[in-house]
């Protein structure tokens, strides 16, 4: 087993806001990039939609009302260009009917104006979590984890083929990259066969191949939880670690 030089850090959720409203947007901003995510700012519906369509994103909040063009039109056209990025309208127009206009027009959620801080976030959490199950890729960094081929592509472009523990491990990280997972958790989502919790220290430290995480110590010792969603290195088997 040999570690290499290259890593990947664990993927931050990527939002794009847009919205005429620059104090509403710059608090929003400093705010989510508070919570650790990576935010972009759009004040027009034509900017809104070229970043939409040119840079990858986990979620785009779109307000209705928006200069020279409407929310709704800036979701449709993502959605007749087969753009996927989960869609939360954040809007005054708050009317059941809105409302329905809204979701029938693409969005995925919608969330009148004025709005609870802490709601927006919840509903922000959950669409990430929708985003990273339904993707076929996972952002790693530079890098990405493919999800029908099983494996690493490092940001050079090197792939790194993954064992089926290995491959489970990862997608777990890489999909909820803010979560402590504890040994106990991860022997039952990921080893629920193997004899003992050891084994996801095995695959920890020693890694057999592929992307694993390294976990904080403490005196020595492994400490029983572990932020494995804030750090993964990129680990290649020697040619006798398969």
């Amino acid at each position: 087993m040999r570690a290499s030089s290259k890593s990947l850090a664990v993927h931050r959720f990527r939002l794009l806001l847009v919205d005429d409203d620059r104090e509403l947007v710059e608090l929003l901003a400093a705010v989510l990039r508070g919570e650790g995510y990576d935010v972009d700012v759009a004040f027009d519906g034509q900017r809104g939609l070229h970043l939409a369509l040119t840079r990858p994103y986990d979620v785009v909040v779109i307000d209705r009302v928006l200069p020279a063009v409407d929310g709704l039109d800036r979701v449709s056209r993502l959605r007749s260009r087969s753009v996927r990025t989960q869609a939360l309208m954040l809007t005054a127009m708050g009317s059941v009917h809105d409302r329905i206009d809204g979701l029938d027009a693409g969005a995925d959620d919608y969330l009148a104006k004025p709005f609870d801080l802490g709601e927006l976030t919840a509903r922000l959490r959950a669409l990430c979590r929708r985003a990273a199950e339904l993707a076929v890729v996972l952002r790693i960094g530079a890098g990405r984890l493919e999800l029908e081929q099983h494996q690493v592509v490092l940001p050079d472009g090197e792939k790194v083929p993954l064992t089926t523990r290995e491959f489970a491990l990862l997608r777990v990280l890489a999909t909820h990259p803010e979560t402590v997972h504890t040994r106990a958790a991860l022997r039952r989502t990921v080893f629920c066969d193997a004899p003992s919790q050891s084994i996801v220290d095995t695959y920890v430290h020693y890694g057999e191949g592929g992307f694993v995480p390294h976990p904080p110590r403490t005196g020595g010792q492994v400490m029983d939880e572990y932020p494995w969603g804030t750090a993964l290195s990129a680990v290649r088997s020697s040619s006798t670690g398969r």
